[in-house]
């Protein structure tokens, strides 16, 4: 799959294919070609908060974008298949980083609307895929509402109601999904399917989230993971290195994949 329009057709193939796309999001080149030699591998997504903890940065837009671009485009020639980049609120300009981040071979990105005012979120929207549309390069834009990440909405069913809203204007404006992060439990994303459409809604798995089976049943469109990858990798070293301060050796069966 050399061609970015080629990797550009499989990645809205997958989203819109009946199973559910389930992608581990990578941070380093080193991630992508592990993650990405695996065999049910079929597309790569960045991590935003990831990328910017290996770089020293906290997450949300402090690393500069060039920065982040770079990486990506890392991860883009680290592996064939299709990578979606995290590109956070499009760092004031959602057109203008749209086109960069193609121009470094991403096919995809998410896009957060930050809970702006509506009619800017929906703009960005708008930029971002007349950006894609410019550059000649199928997209799969995944336009992330944070509605159940704030406070601004304190029941679950106003929450449901303005996810639903500002999603299906994303749609109408030609994303290719809608991404609503938070742990959301089954009857939740039920209600966010129903009010979007089938293969239509994108989902994190945290902790105690539903199973990739179970997301496929309920229509979900696509699964990511978000910082948790980085999460675990950091868990099993900081593990290893108290076992090997206690007098303990490195864990048994560890791989040979740098």
């Amino acid at each position: 799959m050399n061609s970015i329009q080629a990797r550009g057709e499989e990645l809205r193939r997958l989203h819109d294919a009946p199973e559910l796309l389930q992608v581990v999001n990578v941070w380093d080149a080193v991630s992508a070609r592990v993650i990405g030699d695996l065999p049910d591998s079929r597309a790569l997504a960045t991590a935003s908060h990831s990328i910017a903890a290996t770089l020293g940065y906290d997450d949300g837009e402090n690393i500069p974008l060039d920065l982040m671009l770079d990486m990506v485009g890392r991860i883009v020639q680290a592996t064939e298949l299709p990578v979606s980049a995290d590109l956070e609120g499009g760092y004031g300009d959602a057109g203008e980083t749209i086109r960069r981040a193609i121009g470094v071979g991403a096919v995809g990105a998410n896009l957060e609307d930050q809970l702006r005012p509506f009619d800017d979120a929906v703009a960005a929207v708008r930029a971002a895929v007349a950006a894609a549309s410019a550059e000649g390069v199928p997209f799969a834009l995944n336009a992330r509402t944070d509605v159940f990440l704030r406070d601004a909405f304190p029941t679950v069913d106003e929450r449901i109601a303005e996810a639903v809203r500002r999603g299906r204007a994303f749609l109408d404006e030609g994303a290719t999904c809608v991404f609503v992060p938070g742990k959301l439990d089954e009857r939740t994303v039920e209600r966010l399917v129903a009010g979007l459409g089938e293969r239509r809604l994108s989902v994190i798995a945290v902790p105690g989230s539903p199973s990739p089976a179970r997301l496929q049943e309920l229509g979900v469109a696509r699964v990511s993971y978000g910082p948790w990858t980085q999460r675990v990798a950091l868990t099993a070293l900081r593990n290893s290195a108290l076992e090997l301060y206690a007098g303990g050796a490195l864990p048994p069966g560890t791989q040979t994949l740098n």
